[in-house]
């Protein structure tokens, strides 16, 4: 065996190479969980699909609020998790064969869950919060109820986010791997190539796409052979899957590609850990996700990208081309229950390879080191891992007249580029008064030219917050309270059971930034008030204690700058 993998890296090239036909459902237990609803499984999400920034976790199961759930196997609560994006209400039930069940945007918990949770949200007086039970205090057997379908969180209709996970590493794993039955006759779905000019240090040069079309024998590329003006190619493929009972355009389980039948580079959605996740934004073809909420994989390697979901990955993925020798590219998409599209073309090198223009930049960062650049108005620390490829950052400052900015602009590149993890980004202010400092953030300009706020906290003369995107950024100031607005409350609440009010601040926060601070008082007395933000809601439900007659309400809501609003006034239930 040791002499067989050694002669396949020797035939095939460096990188990473493993047994093309292995299956890994043999890796994991076929019959011991069951599915997580009592009706048949319809998928409006699977298992490692391209999404903004992750690969999406788990396999997304439709349904309707309210639809009972039930665990998958005997086992018991290990941790609940409340939050207003992200999941939502959240379960993870431990099992003792090692692996651990994870329920997402629950509209309820079992009701023992709801009263426990409920019980620490009233003693921490928060609405937020994560909870380790002691093992074996909430325990569940095979099939009995934990909660009901909804859509908490980051969800934008009613479905179960269910993930399956080792418990020891936390990384999640295809549910489907476990033999979670589902019907799926449907095989993916071609759409384009993208073809990747590439110098020596594979960089991109130049790029076109192309339109895969589908004739009487399956899918085809026009024009059949590929002039590519370049000694080196990179390819990507735009796929869908799609299955039985549900409308969805989902990701693919599987890619391959092959150079003259020689398997060049494998993508599989087996298993990935959540440090991985990012490295989606070098997997698929950033620009084009950003640009045109298009997704495409990228079937060959940048340098600085380190997943681990690519089981076969010669030389990078790259393929050497040739003006005298045409080469047959194949790549086949795949999904789990082994439905499968394919398309072929063949590939030459141009007659004339064109030299593509010299980069304009005054300062070079090499992906594999970190990097600082200290100006006059500006300190940055971008540390190693921070980027996929080398940047060649065109770096510049400008000042602007306009209202509400205290520091020069900052031009990094634009918002196309990926960036991996955190930099620091410390700016110096421009005429900021000392009154206001307090007041200050460092704001980013997005696409839609709609400001975010970073934060941002004073270290010496700089305002430095921790950023993980290139584009352009200044400091501005933020004095303007929060909004609160009754939705559902007057001065006669009699024979209603819940009050909500609309909560907005004025500007939207990075994900590692504090939002709102949110807190209710009923009678000088705090009460609990769930938060929905993706509608800018928040709720309360009266409590069954709350005598009749007259009682006041407080609301107090602060923002990431320390902006307060309050909404007082009396009502009668």
């Amino acid at each position: 065996m040791r002499l067989l993998w050694l002669f396949a890296i020797l035939i095939l090239g460096t990188g990473f190479y493993f047994h093309e036909n292995e299956d890994p459902k043999d890796k994991y237990p076929q019959d011991y969980f069951r599915s997580p609803i009592n009706s048949t499984i319809r998928l409006s999400g699977t298992f490692g699909e391209l999404r903004p920034n992750h690969f999406h976790a788990g396999i997304d199961i439709k349904g309707k609020i309210g639809l009972p759930l039930v665990s998958i196997a005997d086992g018991y609560v290990q941790r609940i998790k409340i939050q207003s994006g992200g999941y939502g209400k959240v379960l993870y039930i431990q099992h003792p064969n090692g692996y651990t069940s994870v329920y997402a945007h629950l509209h309820r918990f079992a009701p023992e869950l709801e009263a426990y949770v409920k019980s620490e949200q009233y003693r921490q007086q928060k609405f937020e919060l994560e909870l380790f039970p002691e093992a074996n205090r909430f325990p569940f057997k095979k099939g009995q109820s934990i909660g009901k379908m909804g859509t908490t969180g980051r969800s934008y209709g009613p479905h179960l986010h269910f993930e399956i996970r080792d418990s020891q590493t936390e990384q999640p794993i295809n549910p489907l791997l476990f033999g979670i039955q589902i019907k799926d006759k449907i095989e993916p779905k071609l759409h384009q190539i993208k073809i990747y000019q590439l110098n020596d240090k594979h960089e991109t040069t130049g790029t076109r796409t192309k339109d895969i079309k589908k004739g009487k024998y399956g899918y085809y590329v026009g024009g059949d052979t590929l002039y590519i003006p370049a000694w080196r190619a990179g390819f990507a493929l735009k796929t869908y899957d799609h299955m039985n009972g549900a409308s969805n355009w989902n990701g693919v389980y599987s890619i391959k590609m092959y150079v003259d039948e020689v398997l060049k580079h494998h993508f599989r959605m087996e298993k990935f850990g959540f440090r991985e996740t990012r490295y989606i934004n070098a997997h698929m073809d950033y620009e084009e996700q950003i640009e045109h909420k298009s997704y495409f994989n990228r079937c060959f390697r940048l340098r600085g990208n380190q997943l681990g979901s690519y089981p076969v990955l010669v030389d990078d993925g790259v393929v050497q081309l040739y003006q005298d020798r045409a080469q047959k590219i194949r790549m086949v998409a795949e999904d789990l229950h082994g439905n499968k599209s394919e398309v072929s073309f063949h590939v030459k090198r141009a007659k004339e390879v064109k030299t593509p223009p010299s980069k304009t930049f005054n300062f070079l960062l090499p992906y594999s080191e970190a990097s600082v650049i200290d100006q006059p108005d500006a300190f940055i620390h971008f540390p190693k891992g921070t980027l996929y490829e080398d940047l060649y950052l065109n770096y510049h400052s400008s000042y602007e007249n306009s209202k509400n900015v205290y520091s020069p602009v900052l031009h990094l590149m634009d918002y196309t580029i990926p960036v991996h993890q955190f930099y620091t980004l410390g700016l110096k202010s421009k005429n900021l008064p000392d009154s206001l400092k307090s007041k200050a953030f460092i704001a980013y300009c997005q696409k839609d030219n709609t400001i975010q706020s970073q934060g941002g906290i004073w270290k010496e003369d700089y305002l430095t917050a921790e950023v993980r995107d290139l584009g352009d950024f200044s400091i501005m100031v933020d004095t303007e309270a929060p909004i609160i607005k009754p939705l559902n409350f007057k001065s006669n609440m009699r024979g209603y059971n819940v009050a909500s009010f609309k909560v907005k601040d004025n500007y939207e926060t990075a994900r590692n930034v504090a939002y709102l601070n949110i807190n209710g008082y009923i009678d000088g007395k705090w009460v609990l008030f769930e938060y929905d933000a993706k509608n800018d809601k928040i709720t309360h439900r009266f409590e069954a204690d709350l005598p009749k007659g007259k009682h006041q309400l407080r609301l107090i809501v602060r923002d990431n700058r320390g902006n307060e609003a309050v909404f007082e006034q009396g009502f009668e239930r």
